[in-house]
Formats: C-alpha cells, structure tokens, sequence
C-alpha cells in the first residue's frame, strides 16, 4: 500500500434533500437553488477542492445544477455525473467541454452505470448488469476520444457513431478527470482500462485496502495505474460525546417501518455496491458501529453512501489517515445539515490534514475585523479561532 501525504476534500450539495434528521419531513429544509448556492459557496470559501452533485431520478438534474452555481464560485470544482446509456457520448462529450470551458477548467466527471433496475426502466434503460457495464466501456472509449480531439468511428454491440467529433475543446487536457465507482468484477473490469480515480463507498479500512489490492492488481495486469477515492458522511463536534449524541439524533425520528420500507427498496437494486453497504448494518440499529467510529446509521435510510466518520476533530483526522495510508487521496464528505456541517468539518478538521489544495483554506485569524464578535463591546480575543 502506497501512503498519500496530501489530501483532495470534496464536499456535497444534497440535490435530493437536506434537514436536521434523517427519514423524516420533521426538521426538513427546502433546497432551493439560493439554498444550493449557498453550500457552494461556503465550500468555496473555506477551500473545499470540490463539491459532489448527485444524479438519479431522486435529485435534482446535476448538469443544470453545475452550470447555474457555478458562476457563483471562483475556485470549486464540480463532480457532474455523465450517464452512460442515457446520453449519447457525443453530446455528453459537448456538455463536457461547455462546461468546463465556461467554469474555466472546474469541471470533474462522475461516470455513473446504474445501479436500480426500477428506476432504469423508468429511464427507458432495459440492460442486465453486466449490459450496462458493456455500453459504459463502449460509451467511454468513444467519449473520452471525442474530448481528446478524435474523429471517431464506432460500430459496437451497444453504440454506432460516424465521424464523430467536437469543434469546441474542453479547456482540461485530453480530458476532466474521470470518477468511477463500481464494486463488481464488471465494474473494475472496466474502471481500470477507462478512468483516472477509482471511488469506493466508506466501507470498513480492512474491506477498502481489500478492494483497492484487487483493483491495483487489475490494473497492473494491464500496465495502468488509477488513483482512488472514498465516499463518506462526517459528523464531527468539539467532543466525541457531543458527536455521538449528534449522530443518535440524526436518526431519532427514524421507525422501524421507514427503516424495513428503505431496505426494501435497496434491495431490488443490483448494485455490488449497494448490497455491501446494505451488508454492514442489516437494516438493524443495534450494531451500527462497524468499525471505530465508522456509523452506518445514515444507510438505514439512505441510499448509496450510508456510512459516517463519528467523533471530535483529532478522532476523525485520524480515521481519515488510515484510509490514506490505504492510497486513497480524495475524501467526497457530507454531513446533515450540509451548510453548517460543512463549516464545522473544515473549521475543525482541515487543520489537521495535509491538504493538496491548501492554498485554498480559508485561514482562521485573530479578531482583527468582522470574523466574529468583540468581547464587551471593547477588546479582541486574544486566542485563534482554531484554539478556542
């Protein structure tokens, strides 16, 4: 295992919803496009590399959402989901480049295959598994060709294009970076001849340093080396009791019934990816520390990513490391709610990391100005914010 010293933090603008409580409209927030702008901005002025936007029939449309905050921001990045099977590559190629053109090289791709047979046919998508993972391959070797300054002709099983090509180059070079998450033979199958960064879902260190083993030997096997990636919550307080307390009451309006309805659910998907998550709590609230301080609580209810990082700031710092000293290099974070937890992660936690884009962080500074409250109307304090 290769040790990463630096550190990308991405955060998450919640697309599908956002409150004080998780399976529950009590403590529920309206995200709004002011609301969505207001993340991205938070996250760009306290230095996050990027932000996550999530796709699927349960969230709002990614693209448009990149596109409208992104004007907003001056340093983000944005993780916008391409869809292989549901765009034809071309114009997902032409999205690609607009974007990034009119962001000025902020834009990151998310390559999502489709992990919910139910909400696939909903789209007009009719393939099996290992189908899907057929057109991924075949739409990424064509789209990736097309961003690169190719002509391409392509006759598979799956996609035919004639005298493909783009007039107007992305301003990233071939390419913005590709994202892939897929737990399944089919899916690293395809990852490791195809995409930059490999994602897995926060699973426990030791089922993590198992998967990216197989993926590295994969990739190795064919003379290609990805670099990797986790997704995960984070809730994170002054003290680990106050964190723990904070995450017992996420789910305080959770009942069984919403708990048995959401597995339900998750289990008709076909996602390896989904069932392992689903695996780590069994839908049970009674073992939901998996490993140390790795909750799976948010995964009752939630879909994809359903693990969080529980603690005070030293705690989850150091649970971060493990997983670098794993080779993963990017953290893709969110808390509930988003805007303050957002704050509190990089208030508390990026201070104690070894950041790639550090030079970003907002710097926490004596009171010299408006950036926090005088004391009696009269003096400063004298501590860093950092140190209080």
């Amino acid at each position: 295992m290769s040790k990463q010293d630096k550190a990308n933090i991405l955060w998450f603008l919640p697309t599908h919803g956002d409150g004080r409580y998780l399976g529950t409209a009590t403590g529920g927030r309206e995200v709004n496009f002011n609301y969505l702008r207001q993340i991205a901005q938070a996250a760009d002025q306290l230095g996050y590399f990027g932000v996550l936007i999530p796709t699927g029939r349960s969230c709002e449309d990614s693209w448009i959402v990149a596109s409208s905050v992104a004007p907003f921001t001056e340093r983000l990045r944005y993780l916008v989901a391409v869809r292989p099977g549901l765009q034809s590559p071309s114009v997902a190629a032409r999205m690609t480049a607009t974007l990034d053109r009119i962001s000025n090289g902020r834009l990151l791709v998310n390559v999502v295959t489709g992990g919910d047979p139910v909400e696939n046919k909903g789209d007009g998508i009719f393939l099996g598994h290992g189908e899907r993972y057929e057109v991924t391959r075949e739409f990424l070797n064509v789209y990736s060709g097309l961003l690169a300054g190719d002509t391409v002709n392509h006759a598979g099983k799956h996609i035919r294009i004639e005298d493909g090509r783009l007039l107007f180059p992305p301003v990233q070079s071939p390419r913005p970076p590709l994202y892939f998450g897929g737990s399944s033979d089919a899916g690293i199958d395809v990852a490791v001849d195809t995409v930059d960064k490999y994602l897995t879902w926060g699973e426990p260190p030791a089922q993590v340093a198992e998967k990216i083993a197989k993926v590295r030997a994969v990739a190795g096997a064919r003379g290609r080396k990805l670099s990797f990636g986790i997704r995960l919550h984070v809730i994170v307080r002054e003290t680990n009791e106050e964190a723990w307390q904070a995450a017992n009451e996420l789910i305080r309006h959770v009942s069984d019934e919403t708990i048995a309805n959401a597995q339900n659910n998750f289990a008709r998907m076909d996602s390896v990816g989904q069932q392992r998550m689903a695996q780590l709590h069994g839908g049970k609230r009674d073992k939901l520390e998996i490993s140390p301080n790795l909750w799976a609580g948010v995964g009752l209810v939630r879909g994809g990513a359903g693990t969080a990082l529980v603690g005070d700031a030293q705690t989850v710092a150091t649970r971060i490391k493990e997983y670098q000293d794993l080779g993963i290099d990017t953290f893709i974070l969110s808390g509930y709610p988003h805007l303050e937890e957002a704050y509190r992660f990089a208030e508390l936690v990026f201070p104690l990391l070894s950041l790639a884009h550090g030079s970003n962080v907002t710097r926490l500074h004596p009171n010299n100005g408006p950036f926090g409250e005088t004391i009696g109307n009269d003096y400063r304090p004298h501590k860093l914010a950092s140190q209080s």
